[in-house]
């Protein structure tokens, strides 16, 4: 069965268009999710509206309300919604182009594929696809997406396309609030050129694959066990090592720093290696007794 389009329209670019269709990039479904049920009868609970005089309501009894003033509200109808008509409802029509690293990635939101709606956009489709993959740059474009007009970049990707939500400015904070009182600066020489070097030690290829939810992963694992009846397994918090000065720290680490792995589908456990562990903690003592 062929997915289902989030939005179906049009490719705009001057005068040249053609039919396509937006599907999300992204799925939440293969993650763990929980229902809340009582804790006695175990029944799934129903969530219900509730008015504060007439106590619980129907559904179809709701009405969307706009909040202009505290407590006062402007009614706002079906057919107050389909009289908003933009050209973005129907048309993503390409305004500018831009460099894709000048999009700052904090802007970014949800991520789309673009294909061609049939056969006869194809050659269209491709056209523009390859015009930009030459260009190197993303599109900018609009259309409204769950009653709201969104801004998007619109790039090449393998045969078709990658669209992108942006933010509105407004939506994204200011630094100033948390980055004002940081220093400004030069760090210690030395201490920089050590950890440069610890980053190049590091520095591989990225592979999603190598960097599964492991949160996600033991909490299946729990939920295995209490299904056989077991007792969960509750891995201890790794304890704290003891506090040694940076200096030192960057030595022990590029010491001890390995090449990052090149491709493995599973990151390999940490508690593999207890001797390393153990062996670490004695520089750290001569510190501190040092101290």
């Amino acid at each position: 069965m062929a997915p289902r389009a989030s939005w179906k329209g049009y490719l705009k670019l001057s005068l040249v268009s053609c039919p396509v269709r937006l599907y999300p990039a992204t799925s939440a479904g293969e993650r763990i999710s929980f229902n809340q049920l009582h804790k006695t009868t175990h029944n799934r609970i129903n969530m219900k509206p509730v008015d504060p005089e007439l106590g619980l309501i129907e559904r179809s009894d709701l009405v969307r309300g706009y909040e202009y003033e505290p407590k006062q509200y402007v009614i706002i109808e079906d057919t107050d919604l389909d009289a908003v008509r933009i050209e973005s409802n129907h048309t993503l029509n390409i305004e500018a182009f831009v460099d894709e690293d000048s999009v700052d990635v904090i802007y970014q939101d949800a991520p789309y594929y673009l294909a061609p709606d049939g056969a006869m956009a194809e050659e269209t489709f491709i056209v523009l696809r390859e015009a930009m993959r030459r260009s190197a740059k993303v599109a900018i474009a609009r259309l409204v997406l769950s009653s709201r007009e969104r801004v998007v970049t619109i790039g090449a990707r393998e045969n078709g396309m990658f669209v992108c939500t942006l933010r509105n400015p407004n939506e994204v904070r200011g630094t100033a609030e948390y980055f004002g009182s940081i220093p400004v600066g030069e760090p210690d020489a030395e201490m920089l050129q050590l950890a440069e070097k610890l980053i190049e030690q590091k520095v591989t290829r990225f592979d999603p694959k190598n960097y599964e939810d492991r949160y996600e992963a033991a909490l299946m694992e729990m939920i295995k066990e209490k299904l056989k009846g077991h007792k969960p397994i509750i891995a201890a918090a790794p304890e704290r090592g003891n506090v040694i000065n940076l200096m030192d720290a960057l030595k022990a680490s590029l010491s001890d720093a390995k090449p990052a792995a090149k491709s493995k589908t599973r990151t390999e456990p940490a508690a593999e290696k207890p001797a390393a562990a153990a062996a670490k903690p004695a520089p750290a003592r001569a510190a501190k007794k040092k101290a």
